[in-house]
């Protein structure tokens, strides 16, 4: 279980955040970036002048909050403040690997197990751009459409490709999971995922057996 798609943000969402974003103003990524990561972030990101949530903000952790698939993958405990960033033709972000403890919602810390990229700009407006994530199976180049998003490990080497064409808008954040052992949330993910299907086959029996699993698992191995 190395990473998930997941459609986040309909049509119209996507247009809101878009339409608030081309009045927004957009510092130097770097503001950002610590250690390493600095000499290879050659980005905009929209500037944030304090913890408040802005309406896009609310629209985007609204649209995580209510997805139930999101939900059953990462488990979230604590979700980080989105960065929304912009790449203009010759920007890219080098190969990093993003800091273990960040900044919070609710100014409390958060250790990123997971990293989200939300993708905010239709694929045929842009080339390049990929996000590129560095597996023991080699790269995985991720390139979605507007409103669905990639969540994989944060503890991954990864980097966006130099855009040649177009603009690249995207948001990011960081969530850090109530189940913090990553092979017990993959047996977690699995098991949800088989009671899915039990429930659809209309094997209620399975599917209570299953269910009492899941939860007895997710009592054993949660930090709530």
């Amino acid at each position: 279980m190395n990473y998930q798609i997941f459609r986040i943000l309909d049509r119209e969402e996507v247009d809101r955040i878009s339409s608030n974003l081309t009045r927004g103003v957009f510092v130097d990524g770097k503001l950002t970036a610590q250690g390493p990561a600095r000499a290879v972030k050659h980005n905009l990101q929209l500037e944030r002048t304090g913890p408040e949530l802005s309406e896009i903000d609310r629209i985007l952790v609204a649209a995580l909050q209510r997805n139930r698939d999101f939900h059953a993958f990462a488990l979230p405990k604590r979700i980080m403040l989105p960065l929304f960033s912009r790449y203009e033709p010759g920007m890219e972000y080098g190969s990093h690997i993003d800091n273990a403890i960040m900044g919070g919602l609710d100014c409390d810390r958060v250790r990123s197990d997971y990293a989200v990229t939300v993708f905010l700009s239709p694929p045929t407006t842009y080339d390049g751009g990929e996000l590129v994530i560095e597996l023991p199976i080699g790269e995985q180049e991720i390139k979605l459409d507007a409103g669905e998003a990639i969540v994989y490990s944060a503890g991954a080497l990864h980097h966006v490709s130099p855009v040649t064409r177009g603009v690249r808008m995207a948001a990011v954040l960081w969530v850090q999971s109530a189940v913090r052992d990553e092979q017990l949330r993959a047996i977690l993910y699995d098991l949800s995922q088989a009671i899915k299907r039990t429930e659809l086959a209309g094997d209620r029996d399975l599917s209570l057996l299953l269910d009492k699993s899941y939860h007895n698992l997710l009592r054993h191995a949660a930090e709530p």
